[in-house]
């Protein structure tokens, strides 16, 4: 049994994981046994912003499968530009096609679309500074693949890591995984979110934070890099004040273990010099190349397998009202926000679409 929707790394269990890691290898050493295996289905990529990677590899994935897509690469080319509501634009498509996959701006939209979408399934290719659950399949496979493992590692996640979507969605997938050790580098203003490192305190995972790259480099056995996402500030003078304050060169990478990998979800500006492109460390080529079939199997089981709705937390406080600016009930208004509480710490609610956190 698989899930319907893939919102977040979370909705699936650990042995779908494994199910999909074995089913991406066998892709990889037998492409013909599944060359028809989404013969006559249709994938709608509906990206309401630009993501050349993401995009093409979805696309690239259901092409392999012999399926066929349709869709949209930025809202102007859709009837979003006319003013038309997500609820809208998803019903319309999900009578289109069997498979969805969705990139939006605003956190939580994801999380919005599934329910609306009843008999088609449902992809998240990234919601704003939210998650990004397809980039954390891509970014396992490379580790396990790369590493034979994905546990007793110590990863280090290193640049923008308020806004990074694909750091957030690895914290909370590693943190399944047994003796994990994370240095988290980055500057004040960019510091992982605080209901991530609360996680973590509450799973008893061992973290450090830090502002130095050549402080930390010596102790990983991952290097995770990442941009400074100008499409994330508010102001070009928040942007500059960050840019360009980490790059990874190979003087920087001399004190690094010698079977460290070097990741980078991609598109890289200026946070990875050229000149470490040809140490065999560096596998973030490699990495894009393992995105595509993990999606391919991702794809294959969501289509072929019988699946199942992941159930709704336990609601409260539904008549609450959630302040981050960047959640999605913030701009489509007729959608009720929705809290749920913390199991393991019943003071604190969170809203189900941004995962915002509230003490009471």
């Amino acid at each position: 049994m698989f899930i319907r929707h893939l919102v977040d790394f979370n909705d699936l269990s650990l042995a779908e994981w494994d199910i999909l890691f074995d089913t991406a290898r066998d892709i990889m050493d037998n492409p013909s046994k599944y060359m028809k295996s989404c013969e006559g289905r249709i994938m709608a990529t509906l990206f309401f912003e630009p993501s050349t990677r993401t995009m093409f590899s979805f696309q690239s994935a259901m092409l392999r499968l012999g399926g066929q897509i349709i869709g949209f690469s930025e809202p102007k080319n859709s009837s979003v530009s006319k003013g038309e509501v997500l609820k809208d634009t998803i019903k319309v498509i999900s009578g289109y096609a069997d498979i969805i996959t969705i990139r939006h701006p605003l956190e939580g939209a994801a999380f919005a679309a599934a329910q609306e979408c009843k008999d088609t399934a449902l992809i998240n290719a990234g919601d704003g500074g939210h998650l990004h659950p397809t980039q954390t399949l891509t970014d396992l496979t490379t580790i396990r693949m790369e590493k034979g493992r994905t546990d007793d590692l110590t990863i280090g996640m290193c640049g923008d890591l308020i806004n990074g979507r694909t750091v957030h969605s690895l914290i909370k997938a590693m943190s399944h995984f047994k003796n994990i050790k994370f240095y988290f580098i980055s500057p004040a203003n960019l510091k992982v979110p605080q209901r991530l490192l609360s996680m973590l305190a509450r799973k008893g995972y061992e973290y450090t934070e830090t502002e130095s790259l050549e402080e930390a480099i010596p102790h990983l056995d991952i290097l995770y890099m990442t941009r400074i996402q100008r499409e994330r500030f508010t102001s070009e003078e928040e942007y500059n004040r960050s840019k360009g304050i980490y790059v990874l060169n190979r003087e920087k990478l001399a004190s690094a273990k010698p079977d460290m990998l070097v990741m980078h979800p991609l598109p890289r500006v200026d946070e990875i010099s050229h000149d470490v492109d040809d140490d065999e460390r560096a596998v973030y080529f490699k990495q894009a190349r393992y995105g595509m079939y993990i999606r391919m199997a991702l794809i294959y089981h969501m289509l072929n397998s019988p699946t199942e709705n992941v159930p709704l937390p336990k609601l409260t406080d539904t008549d609450a009202y959630c302040d981050n600016p960047r959640c999605i009930t913030n701009h489509e208004h007729y959608l009720k926000p929705m809290f749920a509480r913390v199991k393991s710490h019943p003071d604190i609610r969170y809203c189900v679409y941004c995962e915002k956190q509230y003490k009471n």
